[in-house]
């Protein structure tokens, strides 16, 4: 009897020692985690779980351990462990299993998984690009392209990614360079390094960009003006040599930016004023005018974990105050890694939409247009073999020598993050097609066919034969408009958007005979079914997409030369009434000139004023709150005939 009760106590204080041992390591683990030492706590995590200990905080920490450092399938398993234990877990781990089941290529059981997510709450964008295209693999293999990536011989096997061409260079950021570990990943903090670009098109000589950029913490994703005389950049806030971290323990990321003397000398780095100890400012790209950076923050107004902000840049070199870029681009997840080309389209990455897994690369085309005429902007992925299930990230391409780069921790790299490069393939389109009696479908010869680019510029015209055929060789990617006109006819035209792959487009023009109903107090605009004529914001000069519609009105003149013609200008109500009044009269005097001047007119046939916002057509007046299709129909401009 006496031998089974020691026997029990040592039982008793054998487990007692395993669950101090235990507690223990669960209290180093919580240290660790506490300080983003995410190698660690995976490390003690896994020791105490392959034990046998089960708990919804170990599941998570172990979960989050491996999703912060694209440790995927590792993340996927623990997620999973956590989810048969209870899926009573705050809804955001919903997701993050389900973009690591994306990840490893388990698509059926992460849409199971975004399904649930959505329907915890409908509100949340993410889940709302899910559910409104449940089909969405097979939509990003149509935006996919046949072209060849190849993994850049400057990759380590560590990270390098985050790159902009600056000269002869392509400057990039890695941790190849020893020194200091950073504990979110154990490697070696990030620097800034140049390739050289060789004649055969190759990048070989790696070293640092400039050392009195560089400091022993993180420096990372340059852009640089067109001037290449003034870089910005991502370094890491610290002072005094050390590390700041905010209340929570967080080193935040700032935007520095350095300018290029004569001699050759980067100035020492100033912080932007869009900084703050508070939250991050990261990864910069400057437009080609360089009056426009756009970034990544976490700051107040934020959606989701980062969006993309942007700020204007003055003539003085001031950046201005943070703008969001709107719930299109942005979503309750990440977006980063902004990057606006020559063209001004706007490419970024995002874990947040309906992708491949990971961060995937979306564009918004003709991203600055669209905002300065604020025109409804679209996104969309940009589809294989820039993107993967894994994350791809930091694009960039030169279209001027066809050269693309991005950056991935795909499957098949050298390191954690290696560069990628492609050529951008060429791309040749043909619009063709028939002009046709709109009632009688004969083919008609002697018309004029005229190809216009978006914005109104003529490119191209000719005239059709006895077949009434014409065909134009033009560009991928790109939106246009072809108007076929002639003598008794009233003018067709149609837009359309090309392709990204090389095809033949097929556009038919049907051309009605000319019996438009024109008399006094007739509006020309609802007649020609005119589209609006739009100025620039505060600005009354006349755009080359004005110009096609004032050419119907200016046609119609020239056929009635009895006709006298009242033009009336109007503003929406934004602003103020004196300064509308103002601008509506300068435009109405901007397009009067252009009738007279450019299309011939007699000027006594053609008189005008500017009402302001003082006939709104709607209920937008001051201080209504109206959506831009709203204010839009306030913007007119009214062709009135007011003797014939």
């Amino acid at each position: 009897m006496k031998a089974k009760r020691i026997y029990l106590l040592l039982l008793s204080s054998m487990f007692l020692s395993l669950s101090f041992a235990q507690n223990a390591k669960l209290r180093q683990a919580d240290k660790e985690y506490r300080d983003f030492a995410y190698v660690k706590t995976s490390e003690i995590l896994l020791e105490v779980a392959n034990k046998g200990y089960k708990s919804v905080d170990l599941f998570q920490k172990l979960g989050n351990s491996f999703y912060f450092r694209n440790r995927m399938e590792e993340a996927a398993k623990w997620y999973g462990e956590l989810m048969q234990l209870t899926e009573d877990v705050d809804r955001e781990y919903m997701f993050r299993y389900a973009q690591s089941l994306k990840a490893i290529k388990n698509y059926d059981e992460s849409d199971r998984w975004m399904k649930k997510f959505y329907e915890a709450d409908k509100a949340d964008l993410r889940g709302k690009a899910f559910a409104s295209n449940v089909d969405y693999l097979s939509t990003i293999e149509k935006l996919s392209d046949d072209f060849t990536v190849n993994n850049m011989s400057i990759n380590t096997e560590l990270s390098e990614f985050g790159t902009v061409q600056y000269k002869n260079l392509l400057v990039f950021s890695s941790t190849r360079g020893g020194g200091k570990e950073y504990q979110w990943n154990e490697q070696p903090f990030l620097n800034l390094y140049q390739a050289v670009k060789q004649p055969d098109g190759s990048y070989i000589h790696v070293e640092e960009f400039d050392e009195s950029l560089n400091s022993k913490f993180h420096e990372s994703t340059p852009t640089f003006t067109s001037d290449d005389r003034t870089i910005y950049f991502t370094r890491n806030s610290y002072v005094n040599n050390r590390l700041k971290k905010d209340e929570g323990g967080t080193v935040r990321l700032k935007v520095f930016r350095s300018t290029l003397d004569d001699e050759g000398n980067w100035s020492d780095p100033e912080s932007l004023i869009i900084n703050n100890d508070a939250y991050s400012v990261a990864n910069p790209t400057i437009n080609a005018a360089g009056t426009k950076l756009y970034y990544a923050s976490d700051m107040p107004g934020t959606l989701g974990a980062s969006d993309i902000f942007m700020s204007e840049i003055d003539k003085d070199g001031n950046v201005g105050k943070p703008v969001n870029l709107g719930s299109v681009i942005n979503t309750e997840a990440k977006e980063t890694f902004p990057y606006i080309n020559a063209e001004g389209d706007l490419f970024y990455s995002s874990n947040g939409k309906a992708g491949l897994g990971g961060f995937d690369v979306y564009v918004v085309r003709g991203f600055e247009k669209k905002m300065e005429n604020n025109e409804a902007l679209g996104t969309q992925n940009l589809g294989k073999p820039v993107n993967s299930s894994k994350d791809d990230f930091g694009y960039y391409e030169n279209n001027g020598t066809r050269e693309g780069f991005f950056s991935s921790n795909r499957d098949g790299g050298k390191g954690d993050d290696d560069i990628y490069s492609f050529t951008i393939p060429e791309c040749e389109q043909t619009v063709e097609g028939t002009v046709k009696d709109k009632k009688t479908l004969e083919l008609l010869a002697d018309a004029t066919v005229i190809l216009f680019d978006k914005e109104g510029k003529e490119l191209q015209r000719m005239t059709t034969k006895v077949d009434g055929e014409y065909k134009f060789n033009i560009e991928c990617d790109k939106e246009f408009l072809v108007r076929g006109e002639k003598e008794l006819y009233i003018s067709d035209e149609k837009r359309f958007l090309t392709p990204r792959t090389s095809q033949e487009l097929v556009v038919e023009l049907l051309l009605d005979k000319d019996e438009v109903a024109i008399a006094e107090a007739t509006n020309l605009r609802d007649a020609l079914d005119l589209n609006p004529i739009y100025f620039d914001l505060d600005k009354s000069n006349i755009r080359p997409d004005a110009e096609i519609e004032l050419q119907k009105v200016i046609s119609v003149l020239k056929k009635y030369p009895k006709i006298n013609l009242d033009v009336r200008s109007h503003t929406d109500s934004r602003a103020s009434d004196t300064y509308n009044q103002a601008l509506s009269e300068r435009r109405n005097k901007s397009t009067i000139k252009y009738i007279v001047e450019v299309g011939g007119i007699d000027a006594g046939r053609i008189s005008g004023k500017g009402y302001g916002e003082s006939q709104l057509l709607n209920k937008c007046s001051n201080g209504v709150d109206c959506n831009e299709e709203e204010h839009q129909l306030n913007r007119r401009s009214d062709f009135i005939i007011k003797e014939m």
